[in-house]
């Protein structure tokens, strides 16, 4: 899909601190790759829901490719062009292959810690990493979804501030 390995930059850096950077989703982490822990939390529950009885291998199998997936049609043009249209990214310009895969692994981390971790950690987790973002960057995975889904102006000019 003409997606570049690295950041065109030349450089891979373990964290990009900055919403709006150039390299925001061409590093191995960001702000952004919170969002994708809370995936792996949230498949974790909702594949535990539809398939308990399944083994947790298989369920975390199913997890990765939805992921991977989804890192896919993230990285598509018109995906693309609805984040910069509707959501506080608006510089964005798809993933690096880097990004992609770093946060496939970071969907696997929160999912192996909901596997392990107690019902009430795993929740007080996934609520706090969607408050911490909230509160630094004015973004999380909740308004990703919103603003993709149901774009809003007051929304949208609260991000910008």
């Amino acid at each position: 899909m003409g997606r570049h390995p690295i950041c065109t930059c030349g450089t891979i850096d373990l964290w990009v601190g900055a919403r709006d950077s150039p390299k925001t989703s061409q590093m191995l982490a960001d702000w952004y790759s919170l969002s994708h822990i809370v995936h792996g939390l949230l498949f974790y529950g909702l594949l535990w829901l539809a398939f308990r009885r399944g083994p947790a291998e298989w369920r975390f199998v199913v997890a990765v490719l939805i992921e991977a997936a989804w890192e896919v049609t993230e990285n598509t043009p018109m995906v693309i062009d609805r984040y910069r249209a509707t959501t506080a990214a608006l510089g964005y310009s798809g993933d690096s292959v880097l990004n992609s895969m770093s946060d496939i692994l970071m969907m696997a981390l929160g999912f192996l810690a909901a596997r392990k971790l107690p019902v009430w950690v795993s929740i007080a987790l996934l609520i706090a990493l969607e408050v911490i973002p909230l509160l630094v960057i004015r973004d999380n995975l909740t308004l990703n979804v919103w603003a993709l889904l149901a774009p809003n102006p007051a929304l949208q000019a609260w991000q910008a501030r």
